[in-house]
């Protein structure tokens, strides 16, 4: 009874005291901030309209889940190469509203994938889902998806603008020591500051451009201080509608994980506090939902795709405070940052070089999850059809990546995006190759 009077930290119902509230909700917008900017920054949309979809999302997110899920929403990784593809801009540029808005069209129907699985899910379980997207399917998508990010990190890391003095010597210089901190400041911190790596790893490689002189601040307070972000329109466009939608299912098998390991997390401190068990990893089809909803509404400003986000989930781990309240107030933090011009105009400040130096581990983790998914799944590489499914799914998505203009692959007078056919004939092919084949236990 004594150890339990002593257990510290907050289940999903509770709210620390006002002042810890505070810290603990600039903790997890700390956290969510570098991968959400660096979103906004490889697809070209505004920085400020990011980080507001990414706090106005959230809040949907979790008045949708009803407070039940403390889960923070924010840019995802994995929807890169198909908005890029309709972008089509350089690192840290911003693409033209009309394309913005294409964009926007195809997340928002990205969005409703994610609901109408959340409700296939709802009615019908978890095994209609794992029948259509297994690991053998799901886990190569994610590595296509990283793998076909690897040129855009390689190539910006070395990129100069003699604007600034910056040489492609003195840019290799910045983004290897950038690499490399963000790489041993994820390996030997722990804790909190281990949550804190990617940023401690980009303030770094900033520390050594700003020594070498390639870092201009004169426009940092350019403008009114306060400034309401840039909204757009979505405009209809039915092909990159195609592109975008079908990445949607390659995240469910991370949204499935991360409910696991917050179920875990939560119900063990539940223990530890006396108190009941709080249902968390069956809600996959609520998580869908509230994260198709949350893609909408975040699309509708002119924000990118988005999901609920793993470092969030550790740090709240860490700390042992789950509280739904304190992602409402970190979301609310980050819309209010947005609207600071000072602050956004300043992130702009940090030279390409620096981001695409951490997005070497950054993109090339998205690609080690996939193969992490396989093998904790034990997929059997042995078996004929999980070989012709997996190796389908590789060379038509790499290939096609690589092999074509935008990755588009010409097709009778037509042009497919390459990753989402690959995950479509993935699909398919799986399902046909499963025709009469007796169940096992």
């Amino acid at each position: 009874m004594e150890n339990t009077k002593k257990m510290v930290g907050y289940l999903p119902d509770e709210k620390p005291s006002l002042g810890k509230l505070l810290l603990f909700a600039l903790q997890q917008m700390l956290v969510m901030f570098p991968a959400t900017v660096l979103v906004a920054l490889l697809t070209g949309f505004h920085l400020s309209t990011t980080i507001f979809a990414s706090g106005v999302a959230t809040i949907g997110f979790l008045l949708i889940t009803r407070g039940k899920l403390p889960l923070y929403y924010g840019s995802s990784f994995s929807y890169i190469p198909a908005i890029c593809a309709v972008t089509g801009t350089a690192f840290g540029e911003l693409a033209a509203d009309n394309l913005i808005g294409q964009a926007q069209f195809g997340i928002i129907c990205s969005g409703l994938v994610s609901i109408l699985a959340g409700l296939i899910v709802l009615k019908f379980g978890m095994k209609v889902i794992e029948k259509i997207l297994p690991p053998t399917i799901t886990g190569p998508i994610a590595m296509i998806i990283g793998l076909s990010l690897a040129t855009t990190a390689i190539t910006n890391a070395c990129a100069p603008n003699l604007a600034i003095g910056l040489t492609v010597d003195k840019a290799w210089i910045i983004a290897i020591i950038t690499l490399l901190a963000t790489i041993l400041f994820s390996v030997y911190l722990k804790g909190v500051w281990g949550q804190l790596s990617i940023l401690f790893g980009i303030l770094a490689g900033f520390a050594v451009a700003i020594c070498f002189g390639v870092v201009d601040f004169s426009q940092v307070f350019a403008g009114a201080v306060v400034t309401l972000p840039h909204f757009t329109l979505p405009q209809v466009n039915w092909g990159v509608a195609l592109a975008i939608m079908p990445i949607a299912l390659a995240t469910i098998p991370e949204s499935t994980a991360h409910l696991v390991q917050l179920d875990l997390y939560v119900n063990d401190l539940a223990k530890k506090k006396g108190k009941g068990h709080y249902d968390i990893q069956n809600k996959l089809g609520m998580n869908l939902i509230g994260d198709g909803a949350a893609d909408m509404i975040s699309a509708a400003f002119g924000g990118p795709a988005g999901t609920n986000y793993g470092e969030n989930i550790s740090t709240m781990a860490i700390t042992r405070n789950f509280s739904t309240a304190v992602l409402f107030v970190a979301a609310a933090m980050a819309i209010v940052v947005s609207l600071f011009t000072p602050l956004t105009n300043f992130i702009q400040t940090i030279p390409g070089v620096v981001i695409n130096g951490a997005c070497i581990y950054l993109f090339g983790a998205i690609a080690a999850q996939g193969a992490a998914i396989m093998i904790d799944k034990k997929v059997d590489l042995f078996s004929a059809k999980n070989l012709a499914v997996v190796a389908c799914i590789f060379v038509i998505g790499v290939g096609g990546h690589y092999g074509f203009d935008g990755g588009m692959i010409p097709f009778f007078g037509i042009e497919l995006p390459a990753i989402a056919t690959a995950s479509l004939f993935g699909i398919l092919l799986n399902l046909i190759l499963s025709i009469g084949k007796k169940k096992t236990a």
